[in-house]
C-alpha cells in the first residue's frame, strides 16, 4: 500500500509540473501565431486524447515527462521531413529569434512561477515552523567538531549572539550575525555565563566539506516516525510511535545519541530496548553500511509557528523558492568538484517517490512539488541540447551573431542531447535500483 501511495504522489506531482511546463511552451507558441501540433502529458502510446483546433491534446502511457510538438522545430521527435520544405508563416523556424527564445523559456518561467506560488501559499496558509531558543535551552545544544573548536560544548544553553537575544534558534546560525565584527555567543554553562568568541574566518571553516555547513543543533528528544519498507528497522519490528530507551545497554535520550551509536556500529547487529505504549520490549536490529536502520525520527522538541499576511508571504515564499535553486547549484558544484558522491546524491523517479513517503500528507506533497518545480526549471535551463537550455544557447547565439545554426547542426546537437539525457535516465534508474538491492544484501 505504501508503494502505491508513493507512486500516486509522484505521478500526480510530476503530471502537474510537466503539464504546466508544456503549457508554458504551448501558450507562448500560440501567442506568436505558431502552430502547435501536439500537447502530451507523458509519452506515447496514447491512452486518451482529443483534438481542439489544430492541436491534439493527449495523455501518454509513459508518465515520466511530456512534450509539445511545434511545427517547424527540430525537437525530440526528430521529425525532420517537414524541415525539407520551404518555411511556412506559422512555423517555429519562420519567427524572429526573440520570439522563439520566449517560447523556449516559456516552460521554465511557468515552473518558476508555479514554485514561487506554491511556497507563497504554503507560507500564507500554514506559516513557518521554527525552534524557539527558550525550548532548545531546556535541553541545550549539540556541538559538532567545529563548534567544539571555537569553545562551545554539548549541553550549553545559548543566551544571546553579539549581545542580542534572539527568538529563533535558526538565527543563531544566520550568516548576517556571524559576519558581524567580533561576533560572540553568550552561553549558560553549569549556571555561569560564558562568552565564546567567533573567529573571523569561521564562515570559511563552516563551508569546508568536512563541516557540511553545520556546527550546532538542538539536542532533539524523539520518537520513531515513519518506518521505511525493506529497511532493518521494519524487519526488526520497530513501529511508529516507539520510543528508543537503550541500545546495547547505553541510554538514548536524544537523536544525536542514536546517530552516534549507529555511526559507530555500521554493519553490526544491535540490541534495542524500546517503550511501546508503556510496555518495554527488546528488539534486535542490523545497522546498514551507511549507519542507518531506516526510519524518520519525529522530534518532540517544542516548536512554534510564525504566521504571515498575504503581502508579507510574497517575499518570504519567493525567497524560499529560490533557496531551492541555490541549494541545487551548490550541490552540483560539490559533485563536479568530487566533494560529494553522485551515486549517493542523485536520485531518479524511485528515489523521488520515496521522498514523498508512504503516507499521504498534503503539506509534504505540496512542499516537495514546489521544490521539484524549481528543480525542474533549473534542470531545463542547463545548456544541454534537447533540453530547453540547449535551445536557449543556440537562440542566444543567433540573436548575438545574426546567424542561425544550420538545420543539420541542430539535428546532430539534438541527437547528442538525447544520448546524454538517456544516459542520465539510465544512470538515475540504475542508481535507484542499486540502492534498493543494496538494502537487501
Amino acid at each position: 500500500m505504501e508503494g502505491l501511495i508513493m507512486t500516486a504522489q509522484l505521478l500526480l506531482g510530476l503530471s502537474i509540473l510537466v503539464g504546466l511546463h508544456e503549457a508554458g511552451h504551448l501558450l507562448t507558441a500560440k501567442m506568436f501565431g505558431m502552430r502547435v501540433e501536439k500537447f502530451f502529458i507523458g509519452f506515447p502510446p496514447k491512452i486518451i486524447g482529443f483534438k481542439y483546433g489544430e492541436t491534439e491534446y493527449a495523455l501518454g502511457a509513459l508518465p515520466l515527462g511530456g512534450f509539445v510538438k511545434i511545427s517547424g522545430m527540430v525537437d525530440e521527435s526528430m521529425d525532420t521531413e517537414q524541415m525539407k520544405s520551404s518555411p511556412e508563416p506559422w512555423e517555429f523556424r519562420s519567427k524572429p529569434a526573440w520570439q522563439r527564445l520566449i517560447v523556449m523559456l516559456g516552460g521554465i518561467v511557468v515552473n518558476v512561477i508555479t514554485g514561487i506560488l506554491i511556497f507563497i501559499m504554503m507560507v500564507y496558509f500554514i506559516g513557518e515552523s521554527y525552534s524557539p531558543v527558550s525550548a532548545v535551552n531546556k535541553n541545550g545544544i549539540y556541538v559538532s567538531k567545529l563548534g567544539a573548536e571555537i569553545g562551545l560544548q554539548t549541553g550549553d544553553k545559548i543566551v544571546s549572539i553579539n549581545g542580542n537575544a534572539v527568538e529563533r534558534f535558526e538565527d543563531l546560525r544566520n550568516p548576517k550575525y556571524l559576519l558581524e565584527e567580533r561576533s560572540y555567543y553568550t552561553v549558560l554553562r553549569e549556571g555561569k555565563e560564558v562568552q565564546i568568541q567567533i573567529p573571523a574566518n569561521f564562515l570559511d571553516k563552516l563551508s569546508d566539506k568536512d563541516n557540511n555547513g553545520n556546527f550546532i543543533e538542538p539536542l532533539y528528544p524523539f520518537v520513531v516516525g515513519e518506518v521505511s519498507d525493506g529497511m532493518p528497522a521494519k524487519k526488526a519490528g520497530l513501529l511508529t510511535g516507539d520510543k528508543i530507551l537503550e541500545i546495547n545497554g547505553k541510554q538514548i535520550l536524544y537523536f544525536q545519541d542514536l546517530r552516534a551509536i549507529l555511526q559507530e556500529n555500521k554493519g553490526k547487529m544491535l540490541d534495542i530496548s524500546i517503550d511501546r505504549k508503556g510496555e518495554s520490549k527488546a528488539l534486535k536490529v542490523e545497522v546498514t553500511n551507511d549507519g542507518v536502520i531506516g526510519f524518520r525520527p519525529d522530534m518532540t522538541l517544542e516548536s512554534a509557528t510564525m504566521h504571515y499576511s498575504l503581502l508579507s508571504s510574497i517575499p518570504r515564499g519567493t525567497t524560499t523558492a529560490f533557496e531551492v535553486v541555490g541549494t541545487q547549484i551548490k550541490a552540483f558544484g560539490k559533485i563536479f568538484r568530487g566533494e560529494v558522491s553522485a551515486t549517493k546524491s542523485l536520485s531518479g523517479p524511485i528515489g523521488i517517490a520515496k521522498v514523498f513517503g508512504g503516507t499521504w500528507d498534503w503539506i509534504r506533497f505540496w512542499t516537495i512539488t514546489g521544490m521539484l518545480s524549481m528543480v525542474l526549471a533549473f534542470m531545463n535551463l542547463l545548456p544541454i541540447p534537447a533540453l530547453d537550455g540547449g535551445h536557449v544557447v543556440f537562440l542566444t547565439y543567433e540573436i548575438i551573431s545574426g546567424r542561425a545554426p544550420s538545420d543539420r547542426f541542430l539535428e546532430n546537437a539534438q541527437k547528442v542531447g538525447m544520448v546524454i539525457l538517456l544516459g542520465l535516465m539510465v544512470f538515475a534508474f540504475g542508481n535507484d535500483i542499486y540502492k534498493i538491492v543494496e538494502q537487501y544484501l
